[in-house]
């Protein structure tokens, strides 16, 4: 019988000899090494390295406030950062006519989990917007569009440009194919932003044609109306067509008393014993357009066009001081 060979003795140590061609494990904590790297393409300012730790949500806030519409967005994130994102959006919604950099900061925590939707990218431009941080809202408003392909912040992007000191840029902005497809609320208000750019370059001609839409019209009320005829008015007195301006202003008294905003507007009275009012939706926040002056951006502005109502320009009881600007 053949003489069998010596047996080889394994190599102390456990398990498998380590596959040279695979880099050793690293040393670094593995909550460390599960950390994202910062991308320098991303420009958000949720991606920035020096961002801010995250805003406090409300114990009252579930995230099951968000409407529908924008609960249906969320649904390709996982359910924890579902939660996350949607609770940040809810706050972000609550806060942003009453404290619009915090609101700011709410939705830029969601952005950090949810932003590559477009709910959250409109979220954080139109916040941005309303804290004034033109430069960011614009850019996060170009990234919906191209997400979505709606137009409808055209107007706020314009509002930004101008905010920025770049009226004509608000102008070439207003004058591109997909402005010119607008109609209802959304061009009413890049006509009154167009106009203002158009003050702002010292062509107060243009700044009057700029308003002359289809959606001027002195026998019929939007919400957008009395903003819309005041700056008429406005323009219309800058020209020395000052019995035209005074018409269009008290038309524009008229047209928030039919509306009931304004001077009309019934105030808000809390009960503190009662329960607490409902959080506003996303949808809500989502539905608000840009100034049409860029002094204040903090200003009340239009919703989406509501239902026609009819305001006689003979009204016996219109005002005839000029109505307040917003």
């Amino acid at each position: 019988m053949a003489a069998q060979p010596p047996r080889q003795r394994r190599p102390q140590g456990r398990g498998r000899p380590q596959n040279p061609a695979r880099p050793p494990r690293s040393s670094q904590p593995r909550a460390e090494r599960e950390r994202p790297a910062h991308n320098p393409r991303d420009l958000r300012r949720a991606n920035s390295e020096d961002r801010q730790k995250s805003p406090e949500i409300d114990e009252d806030v579930t995230g099951k406030e968000l409407d529908r519409d924008a609960a249906s967005q969320l649904t390709s994130l996982t359910d924890t950062n579902r939660k996350w994102v949607s609770k940040h959006l809810v706050m972000a919604g609550r806060l942003v006519d009453i404290e619009p950099q915090l609101a700011f900061e709410h939705a830029l925590a969601a952005s950090r989990r949810g932003g590559r939707l477009g709910v959250v990218r409109e979220a954080v431009g139109l916040t941005a917007y309303a804290a004034g941080d033109y430069s960011e809202a614009l850019r996060e408003l170009r990234t919906y569009r191209r997400i979505t392909g709606d137009q409808t912040h055209l107007p706020v992007q314009a509002d930004c440009e101008r905010g920025l000191g770049r009226p004509q840029k608000a102008i070439e902005l207003a004058a591109s194919p997909e402005a010119q497809k607008l109609s209802g609320a959304v061009r009413a208000e890049l006509a009154m932003v167009v106009s203002g750019a158009h003050q702002d370059l010292g062509d107060i001609d243009s700044s009057l044609r700029a308003l002359e839409i289809p959606e001027l019209n002195i026998n019929r009320a939007f919400s957008f109306s009395p903003r819309l005829f005041s700056a008429y008015a406005e323009a219309l007195r800058a020209v020395g067509r000052d019995e035209e301006a005074q018409k269009w202003a008290r038309q524009s008294h008229v047209a928030e008393k039919a509306l009931g905003v304004g001077a009309f507007e019934d105030p808000d009275i809390m009960d503190f014993d009662d329960e607490p009012a409902e959080v506003p939706t996303v949808k809500e926040l989502l539905g608000k357009g840009p100034v049409s002056s860029g002094e204040d951006a903090s200003a009340p502005t239009a919703e989406s066009a509501a239902s026609a109502v009819e305001a006689a320009p003979d009204a016996e009881d219109a005002a005839d001081e000029q109505p307040r600007e917003s």
